[in-house]
C-alpha cells in the first residue's frame, strides 16, 4: 500500500545540487520541508532546506540521520552509494529504491535491462579490457563510441573512434572500469522523454524535448519536439514501457535518437528529473519537479499539459556576466539561477525559459543576443 506523505512532513533529499533545488522548492509550495544531505554546507539545495546534513553519501551515520528526520527520502542523482541506498531503505521510506540507481550506474547492465524491456538500442558490444576491445569491435564497426561502464557525464568518459588507428585513443578509457562501445548511428535528431510513475503504476510523459548538444553538453531543449506524431507515438511508449519493466516509482529521463525513417533508439537513462525537462517549471501546468514529489509522496499524478511551445537555453559559466547584463532587454525570459558560488567555464550555473508561439524567430533572438556565442 502507498504511504501517503502530508503538508508538514519531512522530505529528504541524497544529492545537493540544482535538481535537489529545484525539488526543494516545488515541495515547499505544497508545505513540506526538506532535509538534505550533501558533503558541501552552501549547497544550491541546502541553500533552501530545512535541515542540511553535511556528509558524503557512503556516511553511515549521516544516512541513518537523515532516515531519523524524514518522512520519505529521494535523490537528485545516480551517482549515490548504491549499497548505502539499499541499506537506507531498510530502515527508511525510499519509495524509488536501490534498484533502478544499480542499473543506470553501469552502462553494461542499462544496457541488457533495456534490451529485456523489449526496446530497440543502437548495436554495442561489453569490453572489459583494451584488448577485448580490439577483439569485439569488429562486431559494431567504425564509426563507434566507446563508453565507460561507471562515471562519466556530459561527454566525459568516452571516446569516438572512426577507424582502426583511433582505437589506441580508447585505451586510457579502461584504466578505470569495463566500457561499452556502441555503433554510431545517423540520427536526426536528439529527444527526451520524461516518464513519471507512481507506486500504484499511474503513468505520465511530459511534453517531449528536441535536444541540441555543444560540446557534448545540452544547450537547448525545444518543445515540443519538431518530430512526427508517429515518432512521438513510439517515442512515449518505449518511455512507459521502460517504467512499466523497471517497476519505476519517480522520475526517469529516457534519452533518444530519432532516426532518418522516424524510428527511434534508446541511448540512456538517468532516474531523475532532468535537465531536458526544465521547461517544465513555466511551461506546463505542473513541472516536472512537483510531478516527482507527487510521486513520492503517494500524491496522484496530473496529466501534463503544455501551455506554450517553448525553449529551454542552458547556462554555463561563461554566460553569466552576459546574461546578468541583458536581463533589462528580455523581460519575456524566465531566468533562473542556481545558487553556485563560483562560474566555472562549461559549469551549469542556471537556465532561461522562454515561452513563444514561434520557435523559429525564438531561436534566432537568441542567437542574436550572443549570450551564447562561443
Amino acid at each position: 500500500m502507498t504511504k501517503v506523505i502530508y503538508p508538514g512532513q519531512t522530505i529528504g533529499i541524497i544529492g545537493g545540487g540544482q535538481l535537489g533545488r529545484m525539488m526543494a522548492l516545488a515541495a515547499k509550495e505544497s508545505g513540506f520541508k526538506i532535509a538534505v544531505l550533501e558533503p558541501t554546507m552552501d549547497s544550491p539545495c541546502g541553500q533552501v532546506a530545512d535541515i542540511r546534513i553535511v556528509a558524503n553519501y557512503d556516511d553511515e551515520s549521516a544516512l541513518e540521520e537523515l532516515a531519523e528526520v524524514s518522512d520519505v527520502i529521494t535523490f537528485e542523482f545516480e551517482n549515490i552509494d548504491y549499497e548505502g541506498l539499499k541499506r537506507l531503505g531498510q530502515i527508511a521510506n525510499v519509495p524509488q529504491g536501490a534498484e533502478l540507481v544499480r542499473i543506470t550506474q553501469d552502462r553494461i547492465i542499462e544496457k541488457a535491462s533495456l534490451v529485456e524491456a523489449g526496446v530497440e538500442v543502437s548495436p554495442y558490444v561489453v569490453a572489459q579490457t583494451y584488448e577485448e576491445l580490439v577483439e569485439r569491435v569488429a562486431t559494431i564497426g567504425y564509426p563507434c563510441v566507446v563508453k565507460t561502464a561507471r562515471g562519466g557525464y556530459d561527454g566525459k568518459g568516452q571516446q569516438t573512434l572512426y577507424n582502426e588507428k583511433d582505437l589506441i585513443k580508447a585505451k586510457p578509457l579502461f584504466d578505470h572500469a569495463a566500457c561499452v562501445a556502441e555503433a554510431f548511428v545517423s540520427f536526426t535528431k536528439e529527444i527526451s522523454v520524461i516518464v513519471q510513475r507512481s507506486s500504484n503504476g499511474d503513468t505520465y510523459c511530459q511534453p517531449i524535448g528536441e535536444n541540441i548538444h555543444v560540446n557534448h553538453i545540452l544547450h537547448e531543449t525545444i518543445v515540443p519536439a519538431r518530430i512526427e506524431e508517429t515518432t512521438a507515438q513510439k517515442a512515449e511508449q518505449a518511455a512507459i514501457q521502460i517504467a512499466n519493466a523497471l517497476q519505476l516509482v519517480g522520475t526517469l529521463a529516457v534519452e533518444m535518437f530519432v532516426l532518418k525513417d522516424g524510428g527511434i533508439l534508446i541511448n540512456e537513462l538517468a532516474p531523475r528529473p532532468h535537465n531536458s525537462g526544465h521547461y517544465s517549471i513555466e511551461a506546463c501546468n505542473v513541472s516536472q519537479f512537483h510531478q516527482h514529489i507527487r510521486a513520492v509522496c503517494g500524491w496522484p499524478l496530473r496529466k501534463p499539459e503544455l501551455w506554450a511551445p517553448s525553449i529551454m537555453v542552458n547556462v554555463l559559466g561563461q554566460h553569466v556576466m552576459p546574461l546578468t547584463n541583458a536581463i533589462a532587454k528580455y523581460p519575456h525570459w524566465s531566468i533562473h539561477f542556481y545558487g553556485k558560488k563560483e562560474a566555472k567555464e562549461n559549469r551549469k550555473m542556471g537556465h532561461v525559459t522562454i515561452m513563444t508561439e514561434n520557435i523559429d524567430a525564438t531561436l534566432e533572438e537568441i542567437n542574436a543576443s550572443s549570450i551564447w556565442s562561443e
